[in-house]
């Protein structure tokens, strides 16, 4: 990892190393994470200049709070507000999750689905993907209603796009060429 986002990432895991927190850490950026997915008003407080770095902190501090997070992830947040890179928080926590799974030999993947996926769906996901790939595999969950429905599944650098909405487009252009 590299670039600001890497070096915030790499340092937090390091940190999270240090208190036996990795797992806990993780799971704290995890349900920010989905926070920040579910509520666009979430994401114009955290990526928006306009807010001061007080009315962000307290604003975050309140959610997080609600939502369980604590500790290191709370910690992390704070400074990340302090420091005005809160912008960036979707590209740490996902880089931490990229550090994370290279650290333990698996697989990064992330699956963007038009609802919430099922639990049994989301194992019978990892397995798909731990037998095509052949290695165990850390699933991120993102849920972008626009894809309309079917799912978007990154692994790496490799794509699998099986969305209704790219379907649809493939077909306007598939029948933009018959005219």
């Amino acid at each position: 990892m590299s670039g600001v986002p890497g070096r915030y990432a790499g340092a937090l895991l390091d940190l999270a190393r240090e208190e036996n927190a990795v797992d806990r850490i993780g799971a704290d950026l995890a349900q920010f994470q989905r926070l920040l997915d579910e509520s666009a008003d979430l994401r114009r407080l955290v990526r928006s200049p306009v807010f001061s770095s007080e009315d962000q902190l307290a604003a975050l501090e309140a959610l997080c709070a609600e939502a369980g997070i604590g500790g290191l992830a709370l910690n992390f947040i704070r400074l990340l507000t302090r420091n005005r890179r809160l912008f960036a928080i979707s590209d740490m926590i996902k880089a931490y999750r990229e550090l994370l799974a290279q650290a333990r030999g698996e697989v990064a993947a992330e699956v963007t689905s038009a609802e919430p996926l099922a639990e049994a769906r989301v194992t019978e996901l990892k397995d798909a993907i731990k037998s095509a790939i052949g290695r165990d595999v850390d699933l991120s969950l993102k849920v972008e209603p626009a894809i309309l429905g079917g799912l978007v599944v990154r692994v790496g650098s490799r794509m699998v796009d099986n969305s209704l909405r790219t379907k649809l487009q493939n077909l306007r252009i598939a029948m933009k060429g018959l005219g």
